[in-house]
């Protein structure tokens, strides 16, 4: 087993630690920053000399094992969910949305139920708890805040949903987060109130899309015979600004 320290990064030239690692698994992005920013740290790095048989490294093994069997349970739930639900319409049509896969739609399903049953999106939202409330005191206007008094687990999918969206490029869910912070883009407290409203954006989006029974479509002008794209200021479908 690999022991991760900064001498396993920084005997790679930069070049060839992007090119290596450019082909890791994971999100669709370009992580060329990150990367390099992860490159300097470890030039910079000085690691902790651990003997391999020692109760660290055989604690961190013992972590590491717990995570990859969690990663194992979660891929198996994963695949079951896919396998059940193949045929049901609202759960393929929930993936078409930026940030959502079979686990979250999972999720949206299991904990909210029927969403046609939500006269209007605002019900929804109160369900989940993504509504504003204001609680007065005395002759006083309270605080305007998120009410959080409903469904931890579906504020919770939405939350998670929105957080992976915002990184992707080309959506609505970025373009609003990115709008949100820019006039303090490194204020913790900001970006934490653009996460909460990329996640209110979220349900009013699962809600759009299970009511009127159509996909999530990023650009519909995609449609148009040909498939091209006339406009670089192409809207998506539903809007939900």
């Amino acid at each position: 087993m690999l022991v991760p320290c900064p001498a396993a990064v920084s005997k790679y030239s930069l070049e060839n630690f992007l090119q290596a690692t450019r082909r890791l698994p994971g999100q669709k992005i370009d992580k060329t920053r990150w990367l390099t920013d992860f490159y300097q740290a470890a030039q910079n790095s000085i690691g902790l000399a651990v003997a391999e048989d020692s109760e660290a490294i055989r604690m961190f093994r013992l972590v590491l094992n717990e995570y990859l069997h969690l990663g194992q349970v979660r891929q198996e739930l994963e695949e079951q969910a896919v396998a059940r639900l193949s045929d049901h319409a609202d759960f393929r049509r929930l993936q078409t949305i930026p940030g959502i896969g079979p686990i979250l739609a999972l999720i949206i399903l299991a904990e909210a139920g029927d969403l046609r049953r939500f006269s209007h999106y605002q019900k929804f939202l109160k369900y989940c708890g993504l509504n504003l409330s204001t609680e007065p005191s005395g002759q006083f206007r309270g605080t305007t805040r998120l009410s959080k008094r409903g469904n931890a687990r579906l504020r919770y999918a939405f939350w998670m949903a929105g957080t992976i969206a915002v990184r992707a490029r080309q959506n609505s869910f970025c373009q609003k987060f990115q709008n949100y912070i820019r006039r303090d883009p490194l204020n913790p407290d900001l970006r934490r109130k653009a996460y909460t409203a990329v996640a209110a954006k979220m349900a009013r989006v699962v809600y759009a899309v299970i009511k009127t029974g159509t996909d999530y479509r990023r650009f519909p002008e995609a449609t148009m015979p040909g498939g091209r794209i006339p406009s670089l200021r192409a809207v998506e479908a539903i809007s939900t600004s």
